[in-house]
């Protein structure tokens, strides 16, 4: 549910506020309302510098290194040392002061690097030419004297030894090593501390940013928000301080904040209603309405008791991942309901638990039957539910156009509620037999008469009645096309549960046909059941995540008109 706010204006002479923002920092209640978050040298300064600590994390969470400057110009040293021992090595060993002794002398000395098909040893008898090096591809050699007339180019003479570079190589390796075993030192927790504390900062200036002078520049005015339960606590802080406060109750045109309060169990759904968007003031929190269908289509998109087993494993595992500890109730959750409708669709990995004799028979009656009155049984379930979810979305959206726009203004909704929500629940207690032909019929009658006059003249007590029956008969175009469509939508938990079931089934064949006469097949059995299910146990789960994701925020949201644009509820407080 969404919790009752309080607005709070805050009133101060004079311009400065820090420390009054400080305290309200330290509260971690209030929310303040950031209308301006100014971006300026300063606080393109402080955005700046946390997010430099944030990557900073990032990079030395996953010893990506190379992110680091000096770790990365030690690297390239390293290379290129190598490199040159690599070419040094082709001329040995040699002290480069003698032959720039011999230089000095007059006696040069040309080094050269050939091919070995154009070297010819014939160069020996006209030059003074000495082989140091050759390989499969390559002569590496030395002229002393005169090159005079000599076809090759020569190369650049080293300026020190192989052994050299190899000394260099390792003193390098050896700062390198050292280096990273500061940055391993690095203290990650105290770094996220920092980050938080810098968030902290940030939050406090876009505060102070938010607020707007009057009376001349000589009076601050503050607005913000918190929870109403809060009220007495936060009154009494606020009346020791030096400042004056008006306090009313938050209405939908100020456009509060929104914090949801639920139980342990739907609050796991909460992440998913983020995803789409908080509710308005005035709106309702779909977030109890998600927690039971999601989990419904999810395990009924499984549809498989082995499947469940094995995300209650996963959720279990999770929870020692600090990223994902989070979710990993969400996930044993998923898989609870999963192995509960698996079960109901008696199917274990992929195979029908209906005709296990272990089963006890009571079990075998609330098993979801193969058909129902010819059509399958499961197809008829998620028809069903599609219906039961339309109809709950129908029911809210009265309920909260009534409460937002008063029961006179919303006759046209009560009429489509009436109708549909109406002929539905009729049409059920007469094919239950709790009622006979004739009493659905006269019971019929009156609810398309009542819908027809909220629908076709009622639905604008404002406007001529000509253009409110225009406008219902649109309405009931755009009703009886969109409403079928809705309800089709919901043959996507039938359709992905029997691809899985499916898919599970032909792995299994699969497995039974390397089995054979066993022996050593039974290796690539129980290699195929295990791929062949994980494969199948990712793909599946990933449809169930997105479509039943899609029923809830398409199909349910449209028809209870749920708008999701409200803001989450933020405080400023110390992190």
């Amino acid at each position: 549910m969404i919790t009752r706010m309080t607005r709070y204006d805050f009133m101060r002479m004079g311009r400065d506020t820090d420390e009054f923002l400080s305290r309200i920092q330290e509260l971690g209640i209030v929310d303040i309302t950031r209308s301006v978050k100014a971006v300026d040298e300063k606080s393109a300064a402080m955005l700046e510098e946390a997010d430099g600590i944030k990557k900073r994390i990032a990079w030395l969470s996953k010893e990506n290194w190379m992110q680091d400057e000096e770790y990365a110009s030690i690297r390239s040293g390293i290379a290129a040392s190598r490199q040159a021992e690599e070419e040094l090595s082709h001329w040995g060993e040699f002290d480069p002061e003698a032959i720039k002794r011999l230089s000095e002398n007059g006696t040069l000395l040309t080094f050269y690097c050939t091919s070995l098909k154009k070297f010819k040893p014939q160069w020996s008898e006209s030059y003074a030419l000495q082989v140091i090096d050759k390989d499969e591809a390559h002569v590496w050699y030395v002229i002393a004297g005169s090159t005079e007339g000599f076809p090759e180019t020569a190369v650049s003479a080293p300026s020190t030894t192989a052994a050299m570079a190899r000394k260099n190589t390792a003193e390098l390796q050896a700062q390198l090593d050292k280096r990273v075993a500061l940055l391993k030192a690095e203290d990650i927790e105290a770094l996220r501390r920092e980050y938080a504390s810098k968030l902290s900062e940030i939050d406090w200036y876009f505060a102070s940013k938010a607020t707007e002078n009057a009376a001349e520049q000589a009076l601050t005015v503050v607005t913000g928000f918190a929870p109403s339960d809060d009220d007495a606590a936060l009154r009494k802080e606020f009346d020791a301080m030096d400042i004056y406060y008006l306090a009313s109750d938050a209405s939908a045109e100020d456009n509060p904040p929104i914090k949801l309060r639920n139980n342990k169990f739907v609050r796991m759904f909460e992440v998913l209603t983020d995803m789409y968007g908080r509710p308005l003031y005035n709106e309702f929190d779909p977030t109890p309405f998600i927690s039971i269908f999601f989990l419904l289509f999810f395990a009924m998109c499984m549809g498989d008791a082995g499947y469940g087993i094995i995300l209650i494993i996963a959720g279990q595992l999770l929870k020692k991942v600090k990223s994902f500890a989070k979710l990993a109730p969400l996930v044993v959750t998923l898989g609870a309901g999963t192995f509960v409708v698996g079960f109901l669709f008696h199917t274990f990995f992929s195979i029908d638990i209906s005709q296990w004799a272990c089963i006890p028979t009571a079990l075998k009656k609330i098993m979801v039957p193969a058909t129902v009155a010819t059509y399958d049984g499961t197809m008829v379930l998620a028809l069903i539910v599609g219906i039961v979810h339309l109809c709950l979305a129908m029911i809210v959206k009265t309920v909260y156009a009534t409460r937002n726009k008063g029961f006179l203004n919303s006759l046209g909704t009560w009429g489509w509620t009436l109708l549909i929500v109406g002929g539905i629940a009729v049409g059920a207690f007469a094919l239950a037999g709790v009622i006979d032909a004739a009493l659905t019929k006269i019971v019929i009658i009156a609810l398309g008469c009542l819908s027809a006059i909220g629908i076709f003249l009622l639905n604008d007590l404002h406007r001529n009645p000509l253009k409110n029956i225009g406008s219902g008969l649109w309405e009931a175009y755009n009703t009886a096309t969109g409403l079928l469509g809705d309800v089709l939508s919901y043959l996507r938990l039938y359709a992905l549960g029997l691809a899985g079931s499916m898919l599970g089934f032909a792995f299994n064949d699969l497995a039974k046909m390397a089995l054979g006469d066993g022996g050593v097949n039974w290796i690539f059995f129980i290699l195929i059941v295990i791929i062949g299910h994980t494969l199948n146990i990712a793909m599946a789960a990933l449809g169930a995540f997105v479509h039943p994701l899609r029923l809830n925020f398409l199909e349910f949201f449209k028809n209870s008109d749920y708008q999701g644009t409200g803001r989450k509820y933020n405080p400023l407080k110390n992190n």
